[in-house]
């Protein structure tokens, strides 16, 4: 019997081919059922589906990444899925807690924050993770395999965007790189289209504004919006590089405007006023640094004006004054130096007030204030003609009552009110006493009361007292009164101009003025 070889090596080569494509046949299915096993999302028309461990994001599909890219939310993808689904959701995080115990959730969106379709949530724990997806079913319905939720989204945020532009209350606008208007929001177009004798709007669209600058940044301008016969409205432009043009924004400043016009015109006012005071005055700010003066310091102080100009500090300025000999002298430095420490604390605090007497014979009333945010404020005023008024109307006087003392008649003159206004020295020797001792004002009552004291009784003293009160038109007053001690005393009240009275007390062979106990000061201002 023959054996065909070749038929027979026919078949083994067959069968051998066969085995062998089996084998690689099977071996791509194992390896399709292991990569299938080892992928995380084992859907293939894709979707928007999330997977966290807790809230760390372990995977999700392009367009779940392309979801969390939308929102303007900033922080870990769990914050911003959840600021994205908690508004289209309700009581999202509450179902997310739920979602911990049941395992597997389903939500439905309400049709509003611009969602032009309801949507589905659902979630499911696998495994310790948390697998969330999200499912339009109207667009899935008619659009299989799409990501409909995603590009919901985007067309959600985009006329959400539109919106905020259209009713945006100050001007945008874009510019190209050579200065044409290619873009402008609702505002701009309002504004251009008011403008008497412009056309209708075409493009390219009309410029409201001139150019701020050629290039480089433009924040901090501020432009007038001019229209006839109308006030100028102002802006503030700020402008942003976009590409090869820039995006420019107008902020309305009519108020700000009118406000620095208002300061500016009050701070002119003031610095006319302060011109024309006769007080020096001196502002230091918080650093103590001069900040504000007036004409009148550069005269008090003898001080060069381009020095006040270069705005020294406080003890720069008391240094050059004590060099002009405008600061009274201490005895050394030192005590000066803290002399004009405790000047400027007490200043500070609103608590100094001084007399200065200066070597040349003037004399300036030097006050501290303190001034808002730390500033202090120092007024110079010369009063010396009014020290010299003062000394010269002492002298007088002084003079006037020598020479009322010298009288041996006992003196007393009262005002208009009943208040003692002076005694002689003869007064106190007949009365045994001396008003001008006691600290608190002397009236006639009071005197009145000492009088009956000392005399017998009389009804001298009552008509005197009412004599007093209402002189006018009244004829003087005279009587004779009785010391306890037997003398006998000549009293008479006279009305004097003004409604004052002089009262005289006289004694049978007074002493002379000589003779008299010298008296304190008895003088009543």
């Amino acid at each position: 019997m023959m054996i065909d070889w070749a038929l027979l090596a026919t078949l083994v080569l067959t069968s051998g081919l066969a085995a062998l494509g089996g084998v690689y046949g099977l071996a791509a299915v194992q390896a399709r059922a292991h990569a299938d096993r080892r992928r995380i999302f084992a859907e293939t028309e894709g979707g928007t589906a999330f997977l966290f461990d807790g809230e760390v994001l372990v995977d999700a599909t392009p367009e779940a990444r392309a979801l969390l890219a939308l929102g303007g939310a900033k922080g870990p993808p769990w914050v911003r899925l959840q600021a994205w689904l908690a508004p289209r959701f309700p009581d999202f995080e509450g179902q997310m807690l739920r979602l911990q115990h049941e395992g597997r959730v389903s939500l439905t969106s309400v049709t509003s924050g611009g969602a032009a379709h309801m949507m589905l949530l659902q979630a499911e724990t696998r495994g310790g993770l948390t697998r969330i997806s999200l499912i339009d079913p109207e667009e899935q319905a008619i659009r299989p395999g799409e990501d409909a939720v995603t590009r919901n989204a985007v067309e959600a945020e985009l006329q959400s965007m539109r919106s905020v532009l259209a009713k945006a209350p100050f001007l945008i606008w874009r510019e190209d790189a050579a200065g044409a208007v290619i873009w402008a929001n609702a505002a701009y177009l309002a504004r251009a289209a008011q403008r008497p004798g412009t056309p209708d709007l075409t493009w390219p669209l009309p410029r409201l504004f001139d150019r701020p600058v050629s290039d480089g940044p433009c924040a901090g301008r501020r432009l007038a919006l001019k229209t006839p016969g109308l006030p100028d409205n102002w802006h503030d432009i700020t402008c942003l590089d976009d590409g090869d043009g820039r995006l420019l924004f107008a902020l309305p400043a009519d108020t700000v405007v009118q406000a620095e016009s208002a300061l500016r015109d009050f701070t002119q006012t003031l610095t006319k006023t302060f011109a024309h005071l006769p007080i020096g005055l001196a502002i230091f700010d918080r650093q103590r640094q001069l900040a504000l003066f007036n004409p009148a310091l550069l005269d008090l102080t003898a001080l060069p004006p381009d020095f006040l100009s270069m705005r020294p500090t406080l003890f720069t300025v008391l240094d050059a004054m004590r060099e002009r000999n405008m600061i009274p002298e201490p005895k050394d430095y030192r005590s000066w130096r803290r002399q004009m420490t405790e000047l400027e604390k007490a200043a500070s605090s609103g608590l100094y007030e001084e007399t200065w007497s200066l070597p040349s014979g003037q004399t300036y009333r030097v006050i501290g204030r303190p001034h808002p945010n730390g500033a202090l404020a120092l007024m110079f005023e010369d009063i010396s003609s009014e020290i010299s008024r003062i000394r010269r109307y002492r002298a007088d006087l002084e003079l006037s009552q020598a020479v009322v003392d010298a009288v041996d008649q006992a003196l007393a003159v009262f005002s208009p009110a009943g208040l003692l206004v002076m005694t002689n020295a003869a007064y106190a020797a007949v009365w045994g006493h001396d008003p001008g001792e006691s600290l608190t004002d002397a009236t006639l009552l009071s005197l009145a009361a000492h009088w009956r004291q000392s005399t017998a009784a009389t009804p001298l003293w009552a008509e005197a007292e009412r004599f007093v009160a209402d002189p006018a038109g009244r004829a003087p007053l005279t009587g004779e009164v009785r010391l306890t001690d037997g003398r006998l005393v000549d009293c008479r009240f006279t009305a004097l101009p003004g409604g004052s009275t002089l009262a005289r007390f006289g004694l049978p062979g007074m002493p002379g003025p000589a003779e008299l106990r010298p008296p304190a000061d008895r003088r009543r201002a």
